[in-house]
């Protein structure tokens, strides 16, 4: 699909609305953001008002699968203010969070590709947009022959917090004193370490359409941490959204026109990759880009993306005996760990990062050498995992890089070296 961005100025998204666009926000407060209370205030009001009424210009043309589209109600479908298709990448069986799932299409449809043994959770803090997703789920849950989705609400950034029984906890006592403010607090501190609204490790994926770019500059990086704490070892983040050429300056940034409407809290494109690669995640692969921007605002390129990324690379570098080689066609590479492998050499690698290449995204780019008589994992030794311009000193209990000649491929044919 080619998308024709609207060339804009910010003078003119913030003085016209973009009506002639489709962004029209009569009736809304549209003062400048000082604050993170100011950037989460305008977004829920704003959505909460695209829950109501379509708004065009909240959203990018996407092409989604028309068999999962066919059971979702059109009040839903025409609510969808997304800018990608994260759940092409979910698998059957899978338990799946949606971060910011407002009306609920991403959710309904990753509903139908996890199957009745899967788990769908969507989480939102828009009550318009829950209301919507909640209505529409019974009769998606009839048409697909059974019920495996469910909307919470709670904010992206802290999934801890259990935003509705918070709200039913100061509707029961409300603050109005020092004393009240400490009863919440300790309510809260319980709620989240043994009621968390997400737990760790609970979700096998986490999948986002346009949203992380609504939450203010100053919580993304805590709302990546939160990703990266609710998904298993071994899970991945599949996000869509929306990111710039270049940094977004600190004018445009206080416009809430811009940043409602997914554009001025974007990130710059390559500190998106890197946010993932800095909450811990590896594989970190650009799995989208849009050629052509979805909007220009003062010669800055917006464009939507898909990132997937995966967590597991934490955790003790054990010796297994086991090596890799690059197939190829590079000449050589260098992994998130600054581990270079070169191509058609054998290199020794521990058994974490032995276990790493063999999956997605790496599967099939390396040849997995074995030893000839597999090593006890109770008796293995440490591997030392630090790329050897690194090491300076050797690793307790370690030694050093170890030969790799006699080693047999995975697939049980003659090792290569």
């Amino acid at each position: 699909m080619t998308l024709t961005p609207n060339r804009l100025s910010a003078d003119r998204l913030s003085a016209d609305r973009l009506s002639a666009d489709g962004l029209a926000t009569d009736g809304l407060a549209t003062d400048g953001l000082t604050s993170e209370a100011d950037v989460e205030a305008f977004v829920v009001q704003r959505y909460g008002a695209g829950a109501q009424a379509v708004e065009a210009a909240l959203c990018c043309p996407v092409d989604y699968d028309p068999r999962f589209l066919a059971v979702i109600p059109q009040e839903v479908l025409d609510r969808d203010y997304g800018c990608g298709d994260p759940s092409t990448h979910l698998r059957e069986g899978e338990t799946v969070l949606d971060l910011g799932s407002g009306g609920g299409k991403i959710a309904f449809i990753a509903a139908q590709v996890v199957g009745a043994t899967g788990r769908v959770i969507g989480v939102d803090m828009t009550d318009e947009m829950l209301g919507l997703a909640r209505a529409a789920a019974p009769e998606v849950a009839s048409a697909i022959g059974f019920d495996n989705v469910e909307f919470r609400k709670g904010k992206i950034q802290d999934m801890r917090l259990d935003v509705a029984a918070s709200e039913a906890f100061l509707a029961e006592h409300p603050v109005s004193d020092f004393a009240g403010l400490t009863a919440y607090e300790a309510f809260g501190q319980q709620q989240r370490a043994e009621r968390p609204l997400i737990a760790d490790a609970s979700v096998d994926a986490v999948v986002s359409n346009c949203v992380l770019n609504l939450v203010a500059h100053e919580q993304k990086t805590s709302l990546f941490a939160e990703i990266f704490r609710v998904l298993r070892r071994g899970g991945r983040a599949v996000i869509s959204d929306i990111v710039s050429d270049v940094e977004v300056p600190p004018q445009l940034r206080a416009d809430a026109e811009l940043w409602s409407g997914c554009i001025s809290g974007a990130y710059q494109e390559e500190a998106f990759l890197q946010a993932f690669t800095d909450a811990g995640f590896y594989g970190v692969t650009l799995d989208k880009r849009d050629g052509a921007p979805w909007q220009v605002v003062e010669g800055i390129e917006f464009r939507s993306v898909t990132v997937v990324a995966y967590k597991g690379k934490q955790g003790p570098c054990m010796d297994h005996g086991q090596a890799v080689v690059l197939k190829g066609p590079f000449s050589s590479v260098v992994d998130d760990d600054d581990h270079v492998y070169k191509r058609g050499v054998p290199t020794a690698v521990c058994t974490k990062t032995f276990d790493i290449l063999s999956k997605a995204p790496y599967a099939g780019m390396f040849e997995l050498l074995e030893p000839a008589e597999p090593v006890d994992p109770s008796t293995a030794p440490v591997f030392d995992c630090a790329p050897p311009t690194a090491a300076a000193t050797p690793v307790p209990g370690g030694s050093a890089r170890r030969q790799v000649a006699g080693l047999v491929s995975a697939s049980g044919t003659a090792g290569c070296c």
